[in-house]
């Protein structure tokens, strides 16, 4: 791509993703590469592979960070400020020829479609997607919450959530519920809120797990009712943080 193109205009950068099924990956693919929830232990041989080959890795500061150690590649890393001149420095890399890799935070079919298909958008090249063990997986299995009886919802992008906001009401206290919040206007506490306006139990149970495999893990329990009290409290107000997935249990 040129530098003259906006990697902000157009279509959701997630459509452009999940547009077309993968082509047979040549061998100057770009990866996409989910690292796990933070622990580094959780990173799957095949995605170490992609990170300690690659000449040049690309991802929000944060993700880099995880996974800086593991290779002597060229770092490139980014805020949601700086994200599309990142990615054209990055393309521009790549079609020099040089081995690239993006790095996403957990599994990119979980959560990160949006920034898998801006790196699509911007690469003239393949895109190959190396799975990886997402917080939602390690919180299924805290909570014993199995995920053919559960809805996996993902708050954590921009752009209207409303479609994913009725899914929850609808299988609530139905089916377990697995949802990444958004920093900080859809928090857990405000999940709660909307769940219970829709006529959820008020007594069902909800984790709010934070920080999952890092040394800072832990998991608050509540009553729905009780969690929807941190309801409103923004950046400044609510007392979980941006890494957090809230889970609430249906009846069992």
């Amino acid at each position: 791509m040129s530098g003259d193109d906006d990697l902000d205009s157009g279509p959701d950068p997630a459509t452009v993703a999940a547009a077309a099924p993968e082509d047979q990956a040549p061998d100057d693919s770009v990866y996409a590469v989910g690292i796990g929830p933070g622990d580094i232990d959780y990173l799957t041989p095949r995605g170490r592979h992609a990170i300690e080959s690659a000449d040049v890795l690309v991802g929000f500061e944060t993700v880099v960070g995880f996974v800086a150690s593991e290779t002597d590649a060229d770092l490139l890393t980014c805020g949601y400020s700086d994200e599309s001149e990142t990615l054209v420095e990055f393309a521009e890399r790549v079609a020099g020829g040089v081995a690239g890799t993006a790095v996403l935070m957990g599994d990119p079919n979980h959560s990160g479609y949006q920034f898998l298909g801006k790196v699509q958008r911007a690469v003239d090249r393949s895109v190959r997607v190396v799975p990886g063990i997402s917080s939602l997986q390690v919180a299924a299995s805290r909570a014993r919450t199995p995920m053919e009886e559960s809805t996996f919802v993902t708050l954590h992008k921009s752009g209207d959530i409303t479609a994913d906001l009725a899914r929850l009401r609808e299988d609530v206290g139905e089916r377990h519920l697995l949802v990444l919040p958004r920093p900080f206007d859809w928090m857990p506490g405000d999940v709660a809120a909307d769940l219970l306006e829709a006529g959820a139990p008020p007594a069902l149970d909800a984790l709010v797990m934070e920080r999952l495999t890092h040394d800072e893990e832990s998991i608050s329990r509540f009553g729905l009712e009780e969690l929807a009290e941190h309801a409103g409290g923004g950046r400044g107000g609510t007392p979980f943080s941006d890494l957090s997935v809230l889970v609430v249990r249906k009846p069992v």
